[in-house]
């Protein structure tokens, strides 16, 4: 069986759930504690990537440089990574500090229909001789034949691998199959898979990815992501274990990291919650979940309903101002009703 690689995505994923408030303390006893415990690369950052710090999506405590330089200086022997999505970051604000920081790895993201956007990202890293993939976001938003369309694009840009990031937990089990058996397929490059769980399938979701030629799972330790939370990489590894998989992970090290480093700063367990599940069958992007509870309470409506429209309307990640939006509409339908009417009387 072939080898699987775990990219660690604990500080980078996690960062969501705390609103990104990582601090250096945690940063650091992290990535000394895990640094031989077998992970591929450990991403470290603003939950989404360089440059997206803001008020928008939310400020980080500490810096890019605070952050990733901590890390650099307790991992040994395990890369570092970073993720990027353009538009949030560029090269020269953001890649080029994040080199000379240490990066080893970076992961490049766009939303599933726009691997264009990666292109002059990817072709930077690739030409600096480091490690990159591409990462195609929300991918249940696209057809197979056009996930493979924005992968071999990928492909032709330098990539070493692409991985579909699940966001919105949204996957269905045959979905993944058909999806990654595809990739697999069709591409030169390693595949990989980014599950969360707002349907609870996140572990299932991961290793069907794997039976169908996915080499590389994007996950956390004790699931610590945005929304429901990421694949759980210490009971996938256990899982892999027993089914006879190649691993050099240090299973009982990922055991005592989640309990003793991970759990304290968890705000809740990874329990599956009516919004996460919601969050799942609209369709919706996992870090969207606080920013849709806050409003639910600032217009007095139920965050399901919230959910669920933002799912009609396909939002992605970047449209944060539509929640409120949204949130305001359901709470004075008339006037909405009356707008509505206003407009299309104009047109």
């Amino acid at each position: 069986m072939s080898r699987i690689r775990f990219f660690d995505a604990t500080l980078r994923d996690g960062s969501h759930a705390i609103k990104h408030q990582l601090t250096k303390e945690t940063i650091t006893s992290y990535c000394r504690a895990m640094d031989d415990a077998g992970m591929y690369t450990i991403v470290v950052g603003h939950g989404n990537g360089l440059g997206a710090s803001s008020l928008q999506v939310g400020l980080s405590l500490l810096s890019e440089e605070e952050m990733l330089t901590t890390a650099r200086e307790n991992l040994k022997h395990t890369k570092l990574g970073a993720y990027l999505i353009p538009g949030f970051g560029t090269i020269k604000d953001n890649i080029e500090p994040a080199i000379e920081y240490g990066v080893d790895l970076f992961k490049i993201g766009c939303h599933c229909t726009e691997a264009d956007t990666t292109r002059q990202h990817i072709e930077f890293v690739r030409n600096k001789g480091l490690e990159v993939y591409g990462i195609l976001m929300m991918y249940h938003m696209a057809s197979t034949e056009k996930i493979l369309e924005e992968a071999q694009k990928m492909q032709t840009y330098g990539a070493n691998g692409v991985i579909l990031m699940d966001s919105a937990g949204a996957s269905t089990p045959e979905m993944v199959k058909r999806t990654i058996a595809t990739l697999a397929d069709c591409l030169d490059i390693k595949v990989g898979f980014h599950p969360h769980n707002n349907l609870g399938l996140a572990i299932s979701n991961a290793y069907i990815a794997i039976k169908e030629g996915a080499s590389i799972i994007d996950g956390t330790l004790r699931g610590f992501g945005a929304g429901a939370g990421n694949v759980q990489l210490e009971a996938l590894s256990a899982l892999l274990q027993k089914e006879g998989y190649e691993l050099n992970h240090d299973l009982y090290r990922l055991f005592d990291v989640s309990k003793e480093i991970v759990k304290p700063i968890m705000p809740e367990d990874r329990a599956l919650t009516d919004i996460s599940i919601v969050s799942g069958m609209a369709g919706i992007f996992s870090a969207f979940k606080i920013h849709v509870l806050n409003a639910a309470k600032e217009f007095n409506v139920d965050p399901r309903d919230i959910m669920m429209e933002l799912g009609k309307r396909k939002v992605v990640g970047g449209q944060e101002d539509m929640i409120v939006e949204v949130a305001e509409q359901l709470a004075n339908p008339i006037k909405s009703d009356t707008e509505s009417y206003m407009l299309e009387s104009l047109s």
